[in-house]
Formats: C-alpha cells, structure tokens, sequence
C-alpha cells in the first residue's frame, strides 16, 4: 500500500508548537519533580529532554511508546514475539510514569530497552530521534502527541496506531478541530483499532479507512502477571485457610463502597480478608486511614506487615506483585467500575482463574468485558449493596464459584492466538522485514550528562 501523503501542517498545529516550546522548560521542571519524588536519578529524568541515558544498539530499532502502565505493559507479548520473527532487531519502549519505568524495567523482552518519552516539544523530540534514529513507530492506545507524530513523520519514520482507543470526550474534542484531527491521522501507515466501534471513532476523525484495521486488545494477549511463589505461600501459610477476596485498581469515591461491603460481609463470615490493591500504591497513607475509618483493622504490605488472625484488610500498596494477590484470591473485584473511570483490564484475574465482579462503567474496556459477562466468568453490579450480594452467593456456593472461575479462566485462554491479528499486519504496514538488518546507525557515543542548556529545550 502507498504511503499516505505527508500531512500539511495545521495553524491549530503551529501555534501548538510554538507554545510547547516555550513552555517546555517549565513542563521539564514539573515532570521532572515528580520523578525525583520517586527516587528517579537525574540521568534518567533528563530522557524526557530527549537525552539518552544507554548506548543505542546497532541494527534497526522498533519504537514503541504508550503513556503509562497499562499501555507500556500491554505491548511486551508483542514485542517478544515480534523479536522471534525480527531477530536483526531491537525495540525500544518509551512511557511517562516513574510506576510505568518501574514495572516494565522488570518484565522487558530480549533486545528491549525502556526510556522515559520526551516532552512533545520541538527541542526535545528532535534532540530523542537524532539519538535513537528508530526505522518505524507504534504509539499505543490514545497517546496522538502532535510534535512527536509530525516530527517522526518528517523524518520519514513509518508510524503506527496500536489499540487504538478513544472516549467520547477526547472524539468530540478532536471533532471540534477536523483539520488538525485529520492531519493527525494522516502521519499513520496504518490505525488498529481495539474493536468496531473505535474504528468508526478513526473514520470520524479523518482516518483512510484503507489504512484501519480491527484486531484484539493487547490486554487480552499480555502475559500472565508474574507470581512469587514464597510470598504466595507465606500468606497462605497466614490466612490458614479463611476466605478472601480482592479488590483491585480501585479509586477514590470506590474504596469506600468496597469497605462497607466488607464489614456487612464480616458480620456473616467473620475471618472474611480482603486484599485491598489501589490503582495508585503511593496512596497507601490515605486508603489506610479510610480502612481504620471504617471501623476495619488492617496489615500494609509496604510496611512488610503480615495479616494475623484479626487482620479484616491486608493493603497491597506496592508495586508489582498484583499476580501473586491474584493468585491468592479466588474473586477479584476490578476497580474503575463504581466511579466514572472506566474500568480496568479483567484479562489478568481471569488468566489467573478468579472469578470476576465489575461495575457497569466499564466504557474503556466495552469489548472485553461483554463476553466474559455472557460466559459467566464475570458479574456485573450496579452498587455496593449489588456487591455485596454477588460476593455473598459466592461465597456461600462453592459449585457456583468454581464454574465462574473455571469460566473467567477459559475465555483468558480464547485468546491465544490472537497476536498473529496484530503482527501480521503491522509488519506488512510498516514494511519491518523488507528492513532487517538495515540499521542507520550503529552504536552511539555515551550520552551527555552535563545540565541542559536552555538550547536543549
């Protein structure tokens, strides 16, 4: 297929430009204060200068960004298969969260390197592909930053759009600016959309629709959570056999319904624990003082705390070890269903054979989550006194439990398979094979590591 013609830059695009500009160095200081509170070094805070803090490899490399945890960790299955078809290659993951560096750096496949994504501005952006002179780009999900995309474009980087999603608010936005919208969608060799819907969102916006295509969410195909066994057992070992269930990625305005479920429940199953794992760990300080508020007593994981015999709520504040409550709790309650946030992927508790439960706002997850409600490894509930009944008709029949489990784990395994959807297509597009071996640069003298000047920015 043809490349699209290059896209013509909008006024909207232009003064975009010229105000990211002169606001970056402002945006560096802030985005870099939220690093540094996360213990980041300097060194690695600068790659959101464009800086780059290892060495390129040699050979050609494959440019994956997405914003945060979710998309970053989405596309490591791919990138581990892609590496088996594309051995001449590396790939490159760049996100914007200290938590997103933090999970990935521990999980990153072969010939895989992670950097911080620079600010989307001129300096920046110019200063990350004069660096790592990527062959193609694949941004992930809704991340449609104009400098970064229009700069790569120029370059002639071939660019993808993977899972793409986007909610109502953010197609109504980019409707209110067509031109830009549609100069937007032009930079991609090809768009694949997470279902129907979000391809039709891409039309609307001015997408080819030779260039759309549908394939399956990379949640669905990412690799089961890594489990640690000894902490798996040592908290087996603690409950001795009560009941538990978790709830997870849960957000403020949502806990709140979650505890008071829990304390109605205990009343019937007093050795009733609950695992309680916020989206956000660093909230830790603020969930514990909604659990004791409750009435509730509660052992914190960030604190190396162990549940007792008394201990209603074990808080999982950390990051990284979400696999290992799964596997332990035979429900799983996914957060961002109570509260307008959209829900959360529910791939991972299925793949580990948990039962679901969900409340109805789940829009960012629509595709995923009306099959495994039509299998029965999921229940959907409107309210906490919804919730409370669902855990309760679990809890009380174990067949019941078992089928919902072994349900939730079947429709995980459906979707095996499903990579070739995605890669297929994505390697033609991006003419990936035609490529190999053909790298422009080879490895790059150590990067500096001297103040920016404001010339960097």
């Amino acid at each position: 297929m043809p490349r699209p013609a290059r896209p013509h830059p909008t006024a909207l695009f232009r003064l975009y430009r010229v105000v990211a500009a002169c606001l970056a160095p402002f945006a560096f200081r802030k985005v870099s204060a939220k690093l540094e509170a996360h213990g980041v070094p300097l060194v690695r805070q600068r790659e959101r200068l464009g800086l780059a803090s290892v060495h390129r490899p040699d050979g050609p490399i494959l440019w994956f960004h997405g914003a945060s945890v979710g998309e970053s960790v989405s596309v490591l299955s791919l990138i581990a298969e892609m590496g088996r078809r594309l051995p001449d290659w590396s790939f490159l993951i760049t996100s914007g969260t200290a938590t997103s560096a933090e999970i990935v750096g521990k999980r990153l496949p072969p010939r895989t390197l992670h950097q911080f994504a620079p600010l989307d501005a001129p300096g920046p952006v110019k200063c990350f592909l004069d660096q790592w002179h990527p062959e193609a780009a694949v941004f992930v999900e809704s991340e449609l930053w104009p400098v970064t995309l229009m700069e790569a474009r120029a370059r002639g980087l071939r660019l993808g759009l993977l899972n793409a999603r986007l909610s109502e608010k953010s197609r109504a936005g980019w409707l209110k600016r067509p031109k830009t919208a549609r100069m937007l969608m032009d930079v991609f060799d090809i768009l694949i959309a997470q279902n129907a819907e979000m391809a039709g969102h891409l039309r609307d916006m001015g997408a080819d629709p030779a260039r759309i295509r549908t394939g399956a969410n990379l949640k669905s195909v990412a690799a089961p959570l890594p489990v640690d066994d000894d902490t798996l057992n040592a908290l087996r070992t603690a409950l001795d056999g009560r009941p538990v269930w978790a709830a997870s990625s849960t957000h403020p305005g949502e806990e709140e319904i979650v505890l008071a479920t829990h304390a109605t429940l205990r009343a019937r199953w007093p050795d009733l624990c609950l695992v309680l794992i916020p989206r956000h760990p660093e909230r830790g300080d603020a969930v514990e003082a909604l659990v004791r508020g409750a009435g509730l007593s509660v052992a914190r994981r960030s604190k190396g705390e162990v549940p007792g015999p008394e201990t209603a709520v074990y808080l999982a504040d950390t990051l990284g070890e979400t696999g290992t409550w799964y596997a332990l709790c035979p429900i799983v309650y996914m957060g961002g269903g109570l509260v307008p946030v959209g829900g959360h992927n529910p791939f991972e508790p299925a793949r580990a054979g948990a039962a679901v439960l969900t409340g109805p706002q789940v829009f960012n997850f629509t595709e995923t989550f009306a099959p495994l409600l039509a299998c029965d490894g999921a229940l959907e509930v409107a309210d906490g006194a919804a919730l409370t009944a669902a855990l309760a008709r679990w809890l009380d029949d174990p067949a019941a439990l078992a089928k919902s489990r072994e349900a939730a784990r079947g429709f995980a395994a459906a979707t095996e398979g499903a990579l070739d959807a995605v890669i297929d297509p994505l390697v033609e597009a991006l003419a990936l094979d035609s490529r190999q071996g053909q790298g422009r640069l080879g490895a790059l003298p150590p990067p500096a590591l001297s103040a920016a000047s404001p010339e960097d920015i």
